[in-house]
């Protein structure tokens, strides 16, 4: 059977409209913030991409080695004896999923694929890429804030769901919005459904802290790109006038959380206006030199404490594979 794909479905809620929401609550806080999930519009997403082939980036090409290694052994713990459907939460352009996806038609001679992002761009790539390379998916694309709205879950007669959560994706909450986000996931799988869980590892004997750091603020100045994109994306959708040039990409790492954060460092005094892309009335934001918004947090992850994270959530843990360096973990859990 050749590769299918259906049409991408609208969002039923305004981007822009969610874009706005989030800029009014999180620009008019003390400290200011905004969420990682605005990152990835089409220039977002192509940058994202790009930081995923970094040199410094070690997150991405680890856990696809460890796919490489142990994918079988993953599709077949997760399947047992059972057919599986696949669900995949935050997506993007799905490059490492190809290796389970591919695994899986080799168990099962077809695979029901739903990928969920709220990149309608990153989902269009991927499912071309899933469709011209992969015979035997079939590819049902939904753009989605998983973190906001129910998943689309398709659920097939007679079959196993696995939801991936791959990339260290839950690593951008907070412990207690991470058990939040699994506890939801959860209560849409049923009993003896399987999750796998992409975490990074923290600072150990195995991975010094200035490794942490360069993966988040690389020498080319990718990830700042990135990172300032986020206030173009403003300027684009809502018609703000953010100086991009008037703000420092700012990385550190914060022992005491256990996680990156990123930050957009104000250089001087500065007064902005966002229109909400024409709405009124308009938002104006006041920096002082030196104020950040914090943009993303990205945790990291001992053994135990994905284990905690994950039976606190619903799931039993199962079996985690990890690369010879120690630095990243893949996790296998059932749903109970």
């Amino acid at each position: 059977m050749s590769s299918t794909a259906t049409a991408l479905e609208t969002p039923r809620t305004s981007i822009i409209d969610a874009v706005a929401t989030e800029v009014r609550t999180s620009l008019s806080t003390t400290p200011k913030t905004l969420s990682p999930w605005l990152f990835y519009d089409e220039a977002g997403s192509r940058l994202f991409e790009q930081i995923t082939e970094l040199p410094e980036y070690y997150l991405t090409r680890t856990e696809r080695g460890i796919f490489a290694a142990h994918a079988d052994e993953i599709i077949r713990q997760a399947g047992d004896s059972q057919m599986l459907t696949l669900i995949e939460l935050g997506a993007g352009t799905a490059t490492k999923t190809g290796i389970l996806l591919a695994a899986a038609v080799r168990k099962q001679g077809s695979i029901v694929y739903q990928p969920v992002d709220v990149s309608e761009t990153a989902l269009a790539e991927a499912s071309e890429n899933i469709q011209a390379n992969i015979p035997g998916v079939t590819v049902r694309v939904q753009v989605a804030d998983y973190t906001r709205e129910p998943l689309p879950l398709n659920r097939l007669p007679n079959t196993r769901t696995l939801a991936l959560y791959i990339g260290s994706s839950i690593g951008n909450f907070s412990p207690k919005d991470a058990t939040e986000v699994l506890r939801n996931l959860r209560a849409q799988l049923l009993p003896g459904d399987v999750l796998l869980l992409g975490t990074d590892l923290g600072p150990s004997r195995y991975k010094d802290e200035a490794t942490l750091l360069a993966a988040y603020d690389d020498a080319s100045g990718v990830t700042a790109a990135f990172n300032r994109n986020v206030l173009a994306r403003l300027n684009r959708d809502l018609g703000a006038n953010f100086d991009l040039s008037a703000f420092r990409h700012k990385a550190l790492w914060n022992a005491a959380e256990s996680r990156i954060e990123m930050h957009l460092e104000s250089l001087t005094a500065q007064r902005v206006h966002i229109p909400a892309n024409g709405c009124k009335p308009i938002l104006t934001v006041d920096f002082a030199p030196g104020e950040t918004i914090h943009t993303e947090n990205s945790y990291k992850f001992t053994q135990a404490s994905v284990d905690a994270l994950l039976k606190s959530a619903g799931f039993t843990p199962a079996h985690s594979w990890q690369d010879s360096r120690r630095l990243f973990a893949v996790n296998l859990a059932t749903a109970v």
